[in-house]
């Protein structure tokens, strides 16, 4: 079947323009009832994602994609979010700043939709839901592009999105899914540029790579995550030890869990051992420099240990591996994070008020944390309703991309028929 992208961006632009009318409880209204569709097409939409499932487990898909890929035990948390994306304010209007000329004229910046937007990912049909929320709330209209692995899962999800918006007298172009895994759809999409205003990759390297590269549309890039913990001398060892436990492994596969822990050598000796034994528990394995490797193997608290690799300190691992180097000073933490972070969530435990501040301010990512879980870097958590994406660029959006990372703003001036001198 062939898919006319011109044709979609063209009903896409059409339906922007009808939703920018739309008030917040008309837009609140289509949310809830996407939501309630969710729930009432479970049934086929777990169906088609099962079908989904199992055609990765046939080609061999690991368990970390595996996890992204599922929505078994999950509808109902989804069409939450999507509720609560209906219950947050609507930035839409709000009057950024205000004032009088000299000459008499008013000007204000107000908030406005960005328009279309061109999202591309892969295996995680949750982002079909979360996107399409975020997109109505802000007055977008979006054309969605998933991977092959969540064809099946994303045509039902956005039947029902779509039938939702027809009751609720929304347009259905509002949200549009290119219905094919040809890579080809993904290079025209990013030409788009007549009728799409922002593209938004949300996969591995090589999908944020190929978008920069061949894109004549804005890219918003992130969602790549090799993010760090450093235990200071100072810390809380205790404390510590349940951080890094929730940051490796309450959900190894997405892009804000831990992969390379950092550990002052005062207390490399006896913290390691009792870091790994806890880690352990949760079915961890280390990739350790030379003195944590030592101090790990001589402890005996730690059986699954293999020395690192260079390439080990660049590796998002998606999976209950961690990287473990021991160095002797904030200086030396601060560097390999420079070296090796994807600017995505990096945090420090300590009792340092000092190194806590050094550590904010030199640490460039987009999520920095004091004595916290990496894991908190989600939209959600962060009262943002949902997330559209992780941004680790500075402009225009940085960090979880909620509704006020989706829209832009307008001058206006309102005159008396005035005339410039």
């Amino acid at each position: 079947m062939t898919i006319d992208l011109t044709t979609l961006g063209r009903a896409a632009r059409a339906a922007a323009r009808q939703l920018a009318r739309l008030s917040t409880d008309q837009k609140n209204a289509a949310l809830y009832a996407i939501a309630d569709a969710l729930i009432a097409q479970h049934d086929a939409i777990m169906h088609a994602n099962a079908e989904d499932l199992a055609a990765a487990r046939a080609s061999g898909m690991n368990s970390a994609m595996l996890d992204r890929l599922s929505l078994e035990g999950r509808l109902k948390s989804i069409a939450q979010d999507v509720r609560n994306v209906a219950a947050l304010p609507d930035p839409v209007g709000e009057v950024l700043e205000s004032r009088v000329l000299p000459n008499g004229m008013h000007l204000e910046r107000r908030r406005v939709p960005i328009g279309v937007l061109g999202v591309i990912y892969e295996a995680r049909p949750n982002v079909t839901v979360d996107v399409a929320a975020l997109a109505l709330k802000t007055g977008n209209a979006v054309l969605l592009r998933g991977g092959k692995e969540t064809l099946n899962s994303n045509r039902a999800l956005v039947r029902a999105i779509q039938d939702a918006l027809a009751a609720c007298q929304v347009p259905a172009e509002a949200v549009q899914f290119i219905d094919s895994a040809d890579r080809q759809y993904v290079a025209e999409l990013l030409r788009l540029d007549r009728y799409v205003d922002m593209i938004i990759p949300r996969g591995g390297a090589s999908l944020h790579e190929f978008c920069r590269q061949n894109s004549t549309i804005p890219v918003i890039t992130g969602g790549i995550g090799i993010c760090h913990l450093y235990v200071d001398a100072s810390a809380n060892q205790d404390a510590s030890i349940e951080v890094i436990y929730n940051a490796k492994t309450q959900r190894p596969s997405v892009c804000n869990a831990l992969d390379t822990l950092l550990v002052n050598s005062q207390i490399a000796e006896s913290f390691l051992p009792r870091m790994a034994e806890r880690l352990r528990q949760g079915g961890v394995t280390f990739r350790a420099d030379p003195r944590a490797f030592r101090i790990l193997n001589a402890s005996g608290a730690a059986q699954d240990v293999l020395p690192a690799g260079e390439s080990d300190w660049d590796t998002e691992w998606l999976s209950l591996i961690l990287g473990v180097r021991v160095v002797d000073s904030l200086d030396e933490a601060l560097e390999h994070i420079a070296a090796h972070s994807t600017s995505h969530s990096d945090g420090i435990l300590t009792e340092d008020a000092a190194n806590a501040e050094r550590f904010v301010q030199e640490v460039d990512s987009a999520a920095v944390y004091v004595n916290a879980s990496t894991r908190f870097t989600d939209g959600g958590q962060f009262g943002l309703g949902a997330e559209v994406a992780v941004s680790t660029q500075k402009l225009h959006g940085r960090g979880p991309m909620g509704l006020r990372e989706l829209t832009t703003y307008k001058w206006i001036g309102r005159g008396n028929y005035h005339v410039r001198a």
